[in-house]
């Protein structure tokens, strides 16, 4: 029972050492100077010897008995000997406890029903209406709670209470009650969790948890764009010029990219383009610390290695690795000492714990905001085809879910194979021809695909409007190639289209760095928020609504630390690929930071 011991350790110290004992008898000096020995002990971690200390008090001091008791009963736990603190727990009479004493008496009790398995008597003693829990107790009695209800066969009211723990832990601990949460909910099934998150209230507490559950289960959530409402960096109301809302630069950054191995290319467009926004930073007077980049190899081994090298050298955030693989072995470590964001998501869906955040280019971003997209534009019918690779799967899965949480309905689908040309008979078995006024095309392929796909469906005479993740574009103007393309339109990252105040324009980058072209270029824009990021990080996790302006879109964090991007809407005309008007929130006024009191040299 890691968690309730670790949490109980600190309370009994301070419970021994406050004086916790009643004053009805006064004491006497020895008695204060034996009190004393036994809270030092406590303090020393010598549990066993302090819980016999407080038995001799017990015995000496019989007004105080039952006190003394409970003390040498938490002591005795605390060294991980409860069927030592269990004779104690009968000779100790409640109603001679007093202020939490009789809260602490029943989380002992709970705890050792668990230890004998009667599930009924935990819950019984932590879920008493009646009783008043301190704030300084109440994370032991929902522990114990939750794994009374999780053997009594309760698992939603089990994950229920560990979200409700989920605040008050950090590190290794809540990383490891945020996996029971999840545990607990997927016992339940897809279905179940689906009739649930039905039933819910847009801000209930539990139904992100349950989204969270039913896509380690594989099923697409609707995952609706998020609500920007805030800029970081402003000058707030009353404060100087040079103080914005939520700006913390971190001492020292690490940078963890594969810069040898089957990702270098990978690493190197992001590694440019993070450098391209940290020079850009001096023009803004930004305060720029030491950088040092740690190649990661692009292997779990070489990102754990990188990673430990990076804390050993006094990092205090460290940025990356970029594989899925990667990331998940950085996760599963035992204790990440210093702060991480992660440039990708695990294998295992895991939810990072505090002190972690994730930033990735995902291709269910893409599809979830084309679906809202087509919503927006009045069309609740909607035709998939993608590509057969990972992404084009990923994209219409994400695609459906959305489109149907918003009323809307997909009526046929198609994946393209990897070299047929001819796509006719499956143009056939969409049976869209005869479509409704109301009805889109969803494509998730690359240009290639595109270009054969788009003349092939006016022939069959579907003239629908179609709309494409930023797969469809090639990152560079091709005016003869994309002409087929016309009226096609995108989500893309707005820095290709220089549709973002405030960043360094993007051809000026492009005619002088390879790494900022074609589409590279997005692995480019990505590697600039991640600096921008790292200011904000702290903040966009704690204030729901806030967002960056980013190169790769409008950055905003969920509470999980995932850091989520709003695209910006591109349009294919005469072959070439223009921002559509409207389609990116933003403020005018570029980003500014506060002004570094010295100018520190990248040391990378």
């Amino acid at each position: 029972m890691r968690l309730i011991r670790a949490a109980g350790i600190g309370l009994l110290i301070s419970l021994a050492l406050s004086g916790c004992v009643p004053p009805q008898i006064a004491r006497t000096p020895a008695e204060i100077s034996a009190e004393q020995d036994a809270a030092t002990l406590a303090r020393q971690g010598k549990f066993e010897q302090a819980a016999q200390a407080y038995l001799v008090l017990a015995q000496t001091t019989p007004g105080r008995g039952d006190q003394y008791r409970l003390l040498a009963a938490e002591a005795y736990r605390q060294e991980g000997r409860l069927d030592q603190a269990a004779p104690l727990l009968t000779q100790i009479k409640r109603q001679r406890l007093t202020d939490d004493e009789p809260v602490r008496l029943d989380l002992l009790q709970a705890e050792w029903a668990l230890n004998q398995h009667d599930a009924h008597r935990a819950l019984q003693l932590t879920t008493q209406p009646d009783v008043a829990v301190p704030p300084k107790l109440r994370l032991r009695l929902l522990e114990l709670r939750a794994k009374a209800m999780d053997a009594s066969g309760d698992v939603w009211g089990a994950a229920r209470s560990r979200v409700e723990m989920d605040g008050q832990l950090s590190g290794l601990d809540q990383a490891q009650n945020r996996k029971q949460i999840l545990a607990q909910l997927t016992k339940l099934g897809a279905d179940p969790l689906k009739q649930r998150a039905a039933a819910m209230q847009q801000g209930d507490a539990m139904l992100p948890w349950v989204n969270e559950a039913l896509s380690q289960l594989g099923v697409a959530v609707a995952r609706p764009q998020p609500t920007l409402e805030q800029q970081v960096g402003t000058v707030m109301p009353g404060q100087d010029a040079n103080v914005r809302e939520g700006f913390k630069m971190p001492e020292r950054i690490a940078l963890l990219v594969p810069a040898t191995g089957n990702y270098a290319a990978a690493g190197t467009a992001i590694r440019e383009g993070f450098f391209a926004a940290y020079a850009d930073a001096a023009r803004n007077r930004a305060p720029r610390p030491p950088v040092r980049v740690y190649d990661s190899g692009g292997t779990a081994a070489g990102a754990v290695k990188a990673y430990q090298q990076a804390v050993s050298d006094g990092a205090k955030l460290v940025i990356g690795p970029m594989t899925r693989g990667e990331v998940s072995a950085l996760f599963g470590l035992q204790q990440l000492p210093v702060q991480l964001l992660a440039l990708n998501h695990p294998d295992d869906k895991s939810l990072p714990a505090n002190g972690v955040a994730e930033f990735g280019l995902l291709p269910e971003t893409e599809g979830a905001q084309a679906a809202d997209h087509m919503i927006e534009r009045g069309l609740h019918t909607a035709y998939v085809i993608v590509a057969g690779e990972d992404f084009g799967q990923r994209a219409a899965n994400a695609f459906k879910a959305e489109l149907e949480a918003r009323g809307g309905k997909v009526a046929g689908t198609a994946t393209l194979s990897g070299s047929g040309v001819n796509y006719a008979s499956l143009i056939n078995g969409l049976n869209a021809a005869n479509a409704d006024s109301d009805a889109g095309v969803f494509i998730s392929m690359r240009p290639q695909q595109a270009r054969l796909l788009l003349p092939q469906l006016k022939l069959a005479r579907i003239n629908l409007p179609v709309f494409a993740t930023s797969h469809v574009y090639g990152g560079v103007d091709d005016a003869g190639a994309n002409r087929d393309l016309d009226g096609v339109e995108f989500c893309d990252a707005p820095w290709l289209f220089d549709a973002q105040p405030g960043l360094p324009n993007h051809a000026d980058i492009a005619a002088q760095l390879p790494a900022a072209r074609g589409t590279a270029a997005r692995l480019f824009a990505f590697g600039m928020d991640a600096w921008n990021l790292a200011p904000y990080i702290d903040w966009l996790r704690d204030h729901a609504g806030s967002y960056l302006p980013g190169a790769s879109g409008q950055l905003t964090a969920d509470q999980f630390g995932r850091v989520r991007r709003v695209l910006v809407w591109a349009k294919f005309e005469d072959g070439l690929a223009h921002p559509l008007n409207g389609s990116l929130q933003m403020d005018s006024a570029p980003v500014q930071s506060p002004p570094a009191s010295s100018d520190q040299s990248n040391q990378g």
